[in-house]
């Protein structure tokens, strides 16, 4: 796929992907835009919910659709950093040790159940988030392009999980939720089952060339100044809230830059509106900041952020994109 791709041609392929993710993951079509969204503009995604309701279906669902290539590690506490990263093996025949790459050398790798394993082997993944890249055993390996991250968890609280450090959750551009299904969409479920695994029905709609082609064509899209200004300061209001003890930082404001590019990419646009930018706070912001003890819960961070949102003045129309 080259630079002269059309938006028309690229708006294609988005409808496309989401229609055959969708055949596995019912009634989730916001969800699923949104994975899709931070996919596109580079970004790693956090799901949390509770087991059974289909976050590692939407990961594999993915890895199909864009025809990437995929590994799984079910996070438990004996799961090792090298297990991820890799490790030499000595080989008699050759007198020589090997480099055998970890889990993380593919192009979109699930971190399943991410919070049940220990703080060493989360650790593994801080550079391949950030950096693409892995450092073990004094060599540093570039993995593949693109690389994507999706983790799930459960509930803190739920049985042998622990708290991500904030180092951790710095690194998801998104934390998303599942939630439980509507009945008619339970009912869609168990129909869709019947002797049948939805995910065979998923059929490749893109490739890692094209999912690169959209990248750089996200990375393309203008931001005005007063956008750019209009975003600085959301975050430096989280800095000064008197309900957080730990704002939003520079990581943070660069993904919520990008997914704003990206979401005006996936709306047929090559300039950020404010609407972009006040529609994904929450998504980008709730989960990255530390809120005081009385105040310290995912409702109270949401209304926190909306009150930001409301409180922050917008650009005025006709300045804030290309016209």
């Amino acid at each position: 796929m080259n630079n002269a791709q059309s938006a028309a041609e690229f708006t294609h392929y988005i409808n496309s992907i989401i229609a055959e993710v969708k055949k596995a993951v019912i009634g989730k079509d916001v969800l699923i835009a949104k994975v899709l969204l931070a996919i596109i503009s580079k970004g790693h995604i956090l799901i949390e919910d509770m087991p059974g309701v289909g976050k590692t279906t939407m990961a594999l669902a993915f890895s199909k659709a864009l025809s990437l290539s995929y590994k799984r590690v079910q996070f438990t506490p004996d799961v090792l950093p090298s297990d991820l990263t890799g490790f030499s093996v000595y080989q008699k025949s050759t007198e020589k040790f090997v480099f055998q790459p970890g889990a993380l050398f593919c192009q979109l790798f699930l971190a399943d159940e991410i919070n049940r394993t220990s703080s060493k082997t989360q650790s593994a993944l801080l550079e391949v988030m950030e950096e693409g890249s892995i450092t073990a055993e004094g060599h540093t390996y570039i993995l593949p392009n693109p690389h994507i991250v999706i983790a799930t968890q459960n509930p803190i609280g739920s049985i042998g999980t622990q708290m991500l450090p904030e180092s951790q959750m710095d690194r998801f551009m998104f934390r998303l939720e599942m939630g439980y299904p509507s009945i008619q969409d339970e009912i869609e479920i168990l129909k869709t089952r019947h002797n049948n695994n939805p995910l065979d029905s998923v059929n490749p709609a893109a490739n890692a060339e094209l999912l690169i082609a959209m990248q750089n064509a996200v990375s393309n899209v203008y931001v005005d100044d007063k956008i750019y200004h209009y975003i600085a300061s959301l975050v430096n209001a989280t800095r000064n809230h008197p309900s957080i003890q730990l704002g939003i930082s520079p990581r943070g404001t660069i993904a919520l830059t990008d997914a704003c590019k990206g979401l005006a990419f996936m709306r047929g646009r090559d300039y950020v509106i404010p609407d972009d930018v006040a529609g994904l706070c929450i998504d980008v912001f709730a989960h990255r900041l530390v809120l005081n003890a009385k105040n310290g819960n995912a409702k109270a961070a949401t209304k926190i952020i909306q009150d930001i949102v409301n409180s922050v003045s917008v650009p005025r129309p006709g300045n804030n994109g290309r016209r």
